[in-house]
């Protein structure tokens, strides 16, 4: 596809990369999302391509889904799956981001049609081979930086579940990480707990 500008596929499957000389234009963003069928994050300037998920990625995605779901029901806090737009906006970062989380769980009230702008209380990434350091680094750095109370990263290949809280200096700590089996629970949505078995 030509939009005018150079996308280069890279090897993490990626689109763009911070290594590659153009930005990419907010307009141009919607431009080539509106021509592709491809899940696209925009970061900044620049686009990622985010990877088809695995079987065990989606089954993962489900129950966490369904668990999310049964316990913020009555609340004001929903869940949200992929695909879902999130523009990350707090007041304190500069810049565009949109992403797309796995899971995330929004307590407001004021949601869009089409995307949430705003930052979600909960967020869930769920690992790819590909787009590990993606979710470990990216991503992590960003939902800190905007405020994301808690970031639950889940890793298929390994089955192991770290957990970060925002602290009052908002930075993320590691509150939990746990692999194969046990219990596990959030620190910002009371009384969520649900074991590794169920999850894996």
């Amino acid at each position: 596809m030509e939009y005018g500008i150079t996308i280069p596929k890279e090897e993490e499957g990626f689109i763009m990369s911070p290594s590659q000389p153009n930005k990419v234009s907010f307009s141009e963003y919607k431009k080539i999302r509106d021509e592709s069928d491809e899940r696209l994050e925009y970061l900044d300037g620049f686009v990622f391509s985010l990877p088809s998920p695995s079987t065990k990625h989606q089954r993962i995605s489900a129950k966490m889904t369904v668990a999310l779901y049964q316990h913020l029901e009555g609340t004001d806090c929903e869940v949200f799956n992929a695909p879902y737009d999130i523009e990350l906006k707090d007041g304190h970062v500069e810049g565009t981001h949109i992403v797309i989380p796995d899971l995330s769980v929004i307590c407001e009230k004021d949601i869009g049609e089409n995307r949430f702008t705003g930052v979600p209380l909960f967020i869930v990434e769920i690992l790819s081979p590909s787009n590990q350091s993606h979710d470990l680094v990216t991503k992590l750095n960003l939902y800190m930086q905007y405020g994301v109370k808690e970031y639950w990263i889940i890793n298929p290949m390994l089955n192991v579940v770290q957990i970060y809280t925002l602290d009052d200096e908002r930075q993320y700590q590691q509150a939990n990480i746990a692999k194969d089996e046990g219990m596990i629970e959030s620190t910002v949505l009371e009384g969520f707990r649900i074991s590794l078995e169920r999850i894996f």
